[in-house]
């Protein structure tokens, strides 16, 4: 079995990126607010990439359906919110367990860079549902 390996490009406009800020996310730029990186990790099995959002940036709300995903905080500041719970605070060495049909959105504090490492739990028929922005009203309200 064939192991691919990955270089890690270091960035100085997002300190600490363990595995590198990877390239523009513009694969999924459409349900970001702000500008993404990604940096796929693993495809073996387990779909796993570094992930960095610049200040502000933020994804969409959506719905991991049937696997879920785990995320791994490795830089940063951020935030995790789940449908009708209030934003969690998010700093390296959190762990966020996102059960399969959890309606959230995770991104960047508004002062700071924001790196994870999110797992796709495997799952047969698994797939990703993009919803609506999370709006600048609600977002701008966190510290």
């Amino acid at each position: 079995m064939a192991t691919e390996t990955l270089t890690p490009q270091r960035q100085s406009d997002a300190e600490g990126v363990l595995f590198g800020k990877g390239s523009e996310n513009t694969a999924y730029a459409q349900y970001f607010i702000g500008k993404s990186y990604l940096q796929p990790l693993s495809t073996e099995g387990v779909n796993i990439s570094n992930v960095t959002f610049e200040p502000k940036c933020r994804n969409n709300w959506h719905i991991h359906h049937k696997g879920g995903q785990i995320l791994l905080v490795v830089a940063g500041r951020g935030w995790y919110q789940e449908w009708g719970k209030p934003a969690q605070e998010l700093k390296p060495g959190d762990v966020v367990n996102i059960p399969a049909e959890v309606k959230h959105w995770h991104g960047a504090a508004k002062d700071s860079w924001f790196t994870h490492i999110a797992i796709a739990v495997p799952a047969e028929g698994a797939s990703n549902e993009w919803l609506e922005p999370v709006v600048d009203a609600e977002y701008d309200k966190l510290k």
